[in-house]
């Protein structure tokens, strides 16, 4: 079974994070910059929190607030659901889902060293599932499949 260290072996470790006394603003400006929806709240070294881009919608847009006047800390989730590199896709997909969360951080005992987006974990899920059909349909038709359609049948072995 596939874990997140393996996932985040091939996307990276990359955190971007903001400090909670920062503006709601420039933490859109941030991830405007970084084409990514949620970043890491982290004071004094210290992980204390995520802000998304669902985090402004709901506590900001749809509540007429300015963005402007804002601090990071008042709209942060400070509850996080958090893996580990050992856990599995799967395990990590339940999580996501039950807590109604896109993005995961990813601790290795008290150090962040990732996180993970929902998007990530499905993608790594259907690709590995796309390999286990093109396996079994090489096993079954030997490389050859009816929807290649060669203009000459394959010859018989």
């Amino acid at each position: 079974m596939k874990t997140i260290k393996s996932l985040l072996a091939e996307k990276g470790h990359d955190v971007w994070s903001i400090s909670s006394g920062e503006t709601v603003y420039k933490a859109l400006e941030l991830m405007a910059e970084k084409n990514i929806g949620a970043l890491m709240v982290i004071d004094d070294c210290k992980v204390i929190g995520i802000i998304t881009e669902r985090d402004y919608c709901r506590k900001v847009i749809l509540k007429g607030k300015s963005s402007y006047n804002i601090l990071v800390g008042e709209l942060m989730t400070t509850n996080l659901t958090c893996a580990t590199p050992e856990d599995t896709l799967d395990h990590c997909l339940s999580l996501m889902v039950a807590r109604d969360s896109r993005h995961l951080p990813i601790f290795d005992h008290s150090e962040l060293v990732g996180i993970v987006t929902l998007a990530d974990v499905v993608k790594q899920m259907l690709s590995k599932q796309q390999i286990e059909i093109d396996n079994f349909e090489n096993l079954v038709y030997g490389g050859y499949r009816a929807c290649d359609t060669p203009s000459t049948p394959p010859k018989e072995r």
